[in-house]
Order: structure tokens, then C-alpha cells, then sequence
């Protein structure tokens, strides 16, 4: 049965409410005022609430107005003796559902009781349905049956019902931002927003801006206040995409945030409580950059609470011919065709190694689709790169010697050769170098200065 709360400071009234909603079937609560009713609706939820507006220590409007910080959709109806248009618009204005004036007659009470909770009833199940769909979505967005992947699914589903930071590490391309989303829409936060920046994007100051928001005049064009993500996310989740780039200063005034559940906007003077889950992700080896020291340690433990590690595509191979057909379809619907892939360009699919993992496998079912005139998708719609794949030549050319090799600095070697490559097939422009290598801007200048090669960018960039 709906629970109910009563709420008035004088008893007879309480005992009356109570003696006739527990006769229509409710359960009852009483409380004396708008704190001691806060007290209780903290430690138990109410499908609806009847109160008086004038009470002593808090009144009705107040507690209206601390009520819907954390229970934002809880059914309530005032009533009073001191009616009032500005008491009755300030109620509706923080989401009242009626207000009745006392003394008040009996089946009028019940009526407007009854009609409510049929409304809260509506609201409620639209709201399921409507999470439902959104969790059928998302889930469905993540493609693949391998028991990596289950495990994944079973991983969101359960840091979903939790409250706690998580840290998605993967490669590019796994899908990071896609289980951020799903474990939003299927956790009780799903109704809020969901709000996703990705670090590497902006230059420290830019970042702090995004984030905390500022002031009017608190610097050169800021000619309004303007609200920070965090503040956006509120009661929501913000998504910390690509946070390995995020500088030193930077990773301190977030540490503190996380700490302290509150931001202050650039230029402010002033903190603002804010209720966000934050989910981060990243490509790169957060605990390694720790014990490196270009990553606080502190803050590398606060948001990496729950960990999810997600599997690059090589290492669940037998989720390529379900993810290509899924993209076949995807791209198909766009144009209105109908299309199907040939037994030999699904096997060079499947037998090549993705680098870029599921984007890059997106983006070749997007090109062959855009490519192919028949009805079948034929090997010459594939890039060459997958065409000419040969795993004995790889291996041929990978293989150990015999006597060993200092594996550091082969890699170091390597590492620097391709960086170089992708400089002089740029000449030398360091975001589009970074684009091919697929890593951000600050990454690839963080190999320039490591191999000591950023003289020699500018000397391609300028022609020398």
C-alpha cells in the first residue's frame, strides 16, 4: 500500500489524517515539523506527502525546497490556514503537486490524495518504461557474446546500483565512452544528465573553465556567469574521457573536488555543493604514470574505485562477424539498402589485427558499404591494409632472434620510427601526425621531447 507522511505541528490534526488514511488502506507516518519529517523521509522514502506550510523550526516550504535535492519526485500536498498566492506559488514552483486550504473538507482531501497517487503511479511507470528502453539501448550498443564480453555486461550491471567512481582503461577504439553511458542509464541516476568532456581537448585553462565554470569578469571574455559540468552533471554522471591527459594542477583542484563534493567557479568566491558520479576513462597506464610521477598516486586510487578493463578486439576475434553485420545493418538503414558480406571479406576481417579496435573495424564497414554496388560486400571494398594482411609475414618479421634482444629499447626504437613516419607522411604537422598514430596532440609532444626529435618536426614543418 502507498506510504504516506503527515506532517503538522498540531497533533489533532495528525490523528485525524491518520485515522482516515489508515482507514482508506495507507500506511502512515507522522512528524511534528519539516525537520523531523526530512529525518524520516532520509530514512525511508514516502509515495506521498500531506503538510502544513506554517510550523515552527522549519516550515512546509523549506523542507519542500531540501526534499528535492535528494528526492526530487516525491508526491506532496500542502495545506493551511494562512493561505496565501505567494505561499501557493512558491509551492508549485518547487514541484507541489496541490495545496488545500484548512479547514478542509474530508472527501475533498481524499480525492485530491487519490488523484495524485494515481499520478505518481503514471510517473513512475513511464519512468520505468522509458529506463527500460534506455537500458535495452545502451547495452545494445555494446556489441559481442565472447565471455570477456559477458563478463563486461555483468560488471555494468552491477557498479550500475552503486554510488562508487569507476576507471575505464582500455585501448582506443574498445568502446570506453559507450559502457560509461550504459552504466549511467541503468543506474538510479538514469533521469539526470549525463554529461562527457574529454580532457585531452582543452588546454589546462580552458579545462578548469568547462568543468568548475566561472564568474562574469573573472577573466577576458567572460561576459556572463556560466555554469561548470560538474554543476551540469549534477545528480547526474559526468564522464572524465581521455583522463591521462589531464595536467598536474589540474589533477589536484579535481582531487580536491572529489574530496570534497563541491566546486568553486573560475573567479568565484564562493563553493558550490555538487552531487556528480564521475566515471574516467583513459588509454594509458594510469598506475605506471603514478609511479612515474606524471599522475597523482592519490588521485589515481580515488577514481579508480571499480575498475573495468576493456578488451581490445584482437582478443575477442569471435565478436567480428557479429559486430560487422551490426555495422552492415547500421550504415544499410542510412541509405535504405540491404546488403551482406562475402565468406572471403569476412575471413580477411576476421584475420586481421585492429589496431584500432572496434572504431577502426566501424569506420571499414562504413567505407565498403559507401564502396559496394552489388549486393555483397566483395574483399576489393576493404582497405588495403586488411586485404594485404599476412600473419606468417608479421610473424616473420617479429620473430625472437636467438640470442635475445633488449625488448625496452627495441620498443623505444620502434616507437620513435613510427612517430617519425607519421611526421614526414604530415611533414611535420604534429596534429595530424597525432590523428594518424591516433593519440592526443600532447601525447605525440610527449614522444617528441622523450626521443628528442622535436627540432626535427619543425625542420619538416618548415621544409628544411
Amino acid at each position: 500500500m502507498p506510504n504516506l507522511l503527515i506532517v503538522d505541528d498540531e497533533q489533532s490534526f495528525r490523528q485525524l489524517l491518520t485515522l482516515i488514511f489508515e482507514g482508506e488502506g495507507h500506511n502512515l507516518r507522522t512528524a511534528s515539523n519539516g525537520r523531523e519529517a526530512l529525518e524520516l523521509l532520509a530514512e525511508e522514502p514516502a509515495d506521498l506527502i500531506i503538510s502544513d506550510v506554517m510550523m515552527p523550526d522549519m516550515d512546509g516550504i523549506e523542507m519542500l525546497r531540501e526534499l528535492r535535492s535528494t528526492q526530487p519526485d516525491t508526491g506532496i500536498i500542502f495545506m493551511t490556514a494562512y493561505a496565501s498566492v505567494d505561499s501557493a506559488r512558491e509551492a508549485f514552483k518547487l514541484g507541489a503537486d496541490d495545496f488545500i486550504q484548512k479547514p478542509f473538507d474530508v472527501e475533498e482531501l481524499k480525492l485530491i490524495v487519490k488523484k495524485t497517487l494515481e499520478k505518481q503511479e503514471l510517473i513512475d511507470e513511464n519512468r520505468a518504461f522509458k529506463r527500460a528502453q534506455r537500458e535495452r539501448g545502451s547495452v545494445s550498443n555494446i556489441i559481442g557474446r565472447s565471455a570477456k564480453m559477458q563478463a563486461i555486461y555483468q560488471m555494468i550491471e552491477t557498479v550500475a546500483e552503486v554510488q562508487s567512481t569507476v576507471l575505464i582503461t582500455g585501448e582506443s577504439g574498445t568502446g570506453k565512452e559507450l559502457v560509461a553511458r550504459a552504466i549511467h542509464d541503468m543506474s538510479p541516476r538514469a533521469e539526470r544528465p549525463f554529461i562527457s568532456i574529454n580532457c585531452g581537448a582543452f588546454t589546462e585553462t580552458l579545462l578548469e573553465s568547462e568543468l568548475f565554470g566561472y564568474v562574469k569578469g573573472s577573466f577576458t571574455g567572460a561576459n556572463t556567469n556560466r555554469k561548470g559540468l560538474f554543476e551540469a552533471a549534477n545528480r547526474g554522471t559526468i564522464f572524465l574521457d581521455e583522463i591521462g591527459e589531464m595536467s598536474p594542477a589540474m589533477q589536484v583542484k579535481l582531487l580536491r573536488v572529489l574530496q570534497e563534493k563541491r566546486v568553486r567557479p573560475v573567479g568565484a568566491h564562493e563553493e558550490i555543493s555538487i552531487d556528480a558520479r564521475v566515471i574516467a576513462a583513459t588509454n594509458r597506464d594510469l598506475k605506471q604514470m603514478s609511479l612515474d610521477g606524471s599522475f597523482r598516486e592519490d588521485l589515481f586510487y580515488r577514481i579508480s574505485v571499480i575498475p573495468i578493463t576493456l578488451p581490445p578486439l584482437r582478443e575477442r576475434s569471435e565478436d567480428i562477424p557479429e559486430l560487422v553485420n551490426h555495422f552492415i545493418g547500421k550504415f544499410c538503414d542510412q541509405t535504405g539498402r540491404q546488403l551482406t558480406i562475402s565468406p572471403k571479406a569476412m575471413q580477411m576481417l576476421e584475420d586481421y589485427v585492429w589496431g584500432g579496435n572496434v572504431r577502426e573495424l566501424e569506420h571499414t564497414i562504413e567505407r565498403a558499404v559507401a564502396l559496394e554496388r552489388g549486393n555483397e560486400i566483395q574483399p576489393e571494398r576493404l582497405p588495403d591494409n586488411v586485404t594485404n594482411y599476412n600473419p606468417e609475414r608479421i610473424k616473420a618479421e617479429f620473430d625472437l632472434p636467438d640470442n635475445g634482444l633488449n625488448l625496452s629499447a627495441h620498443l623505444d626504437n620502434l616507437e620513435k620510427t613510427y612517430v617519425l613516419e607519421a611526421l614526414r607522411k604530415t611533414s611535420g604537422n604534429q596534429t595530424k601526425a597525432a590523428d594518424l598514430l591516433q593519440m592526443q596532440v600532447r601525447s605525440l609532444r610527449h614522444l617528441l621531447d622523450k626521443h628528442n626529435i622535436r627540432a626535427l618536426s619543425a625542420q619538416m614543418r618548415n621544409g628544411d
